[in-house]
């Protein structure tokens, strides 16, 4: 069985298949610097993930873009601060061009449930 969360004509923001959980890549508000991106990107994964029945204790895998990798630490600052410590992910970061450039970063997450 697949369901769909918040699914609309182009992608769903989140499908859950068997035990598993995918996430749509996720950004923040456009205008804000990497730091405040980030935190309404993480916030809107554990909304996400909550909506599925899972939480970021789950995650399994964490794919992070960033326009500009000079900002990788000021992204892991905050997802640092945000991790489950005793239940880290498996991760990537990588610098890439995002779909506008007024998204800094955008992180894809895949969690059990």
């Amino acid at each position: 069985m697949i369901t769909r969360i918040q699914p609309g004509a182009r992608m769903s923001e989140a499908v859950i298949h068997g035990n598993t959980v995918y996430l749509a890549g996720q950004v923040g508000e456009p205008g804000d610097d990497v730091t405040a991106q980030t935190k309404t990107t993480l916030a809107e994964i554990d909304a996400l993930l909550a909506e599925a029945g899972t939480d970021k204790s789950k995650i399994l895998m964490a794919t992070i873009w960033l326009a500009d990798i000079a900002d990788f630490g000021a992204m892991n600052a905050v997802w640092d601060a945000w991790v489950d410590q005793a239940n880290p992910p498996a991760r990537a970061t990588s610098e890439g061009k995002l779909a506008s450039p007024d998204y800094l970063v955008e992180i894809i997450v895949v969690a059990a449930l």
